[in-house]
């Protein structure tokens, strides 16, 4: 029997997330998709759904008052959202689902926990682990023995070194370079483009090369 997905969020990542539960369909991955669930989904956003056949299915608390039998997948790029959502989502025993997309190159002894999103591209090392609700961006590489905590967002062409290690909730951004044997302490935001050289700090901004924050 196909698992049924519905996807939480409708602006980008969702339908980005949306793209990775198709290819894996195109391959053969016995899954259905049954629609989208966002509390305030745009205009704009729904006729993007509409165009492409996806049904908008009503807010989180609408799905939550059913009987929300299909598993869900969080198409949401903000970590700190997910993490409330998770926290409401397990308080009501939905199921989450994880999608790896099959032009992924996933690594030898790779550990890839619950509702893990993993893009089209990424690079997931040998004995990388990716904990829950983790999401890797298009293109983006992890490498070997990495560790990248729950919640933690990667962003299009990032590149975390080896032996990382990346606590919860921090959102790494777009083409930014972590080098290796390095942690970035939870809830921090790693700008674009910046180049970390040093271990961060909890719940900072880091910007430029090499990164700095206040």
């Amino acid at each position: 029997m196909a698992e049924r997905i519905v996807m939480v969020g409708a602006s980008g990542f969702g339908r980005e997330a949306l793209d990775v539960l198709e290819a894996m369909q195109a391959v053969g991955a016995d899954l259905e998709f049954a629609g989208v669930i966002d509390d305030r989904p745009s205009e704009l956003n729904l006729e993007r759904l509409q165009d492409r056949g996806v049904a908008y299915l009503g807010t989180i608390t609408d799905w939550l008052a059913g009987p929300h039998e299909e598993a869900y997948l969080l198409g949401i790029g903000s970590p700190t959202v997910r993490r409330i959502l998770v926290d409401k989502f397990d308080a009501q025993g939905c199921r989450p689902f994880t999608a790896i997309h099959p032009n992924a190159s996933i690594g030898s002894r790779a550990a890839i926990a619950e509702g893990v999103v993993v893009c089209a591209g990424a690079v997931i090392s040998t004995n990388v682990r990716l904990e829950r609700h983790v999401h890797v961006n298009p293109n983006a590489t992890i490498g070997h023995d990495s560790i990248l905590r729950e919640f933690v967002s990667v962003n299009p062409a990032a590149v975390i070194s080896g032996e990382v290690i990346i606590e919860p909730g921090v959102l790494i951004g777009a083409q930014a370079l972590v080098l290796q044997q390095l942690t970035v302490g939870h809830d921090t935001t790693v700008g674009a483009a910046s180049l970390v050289t040093k271990d961060v700090p909890p719940d900072v901004i880091v910007k430029g090369v090499p990164g700095r924050w206040a």
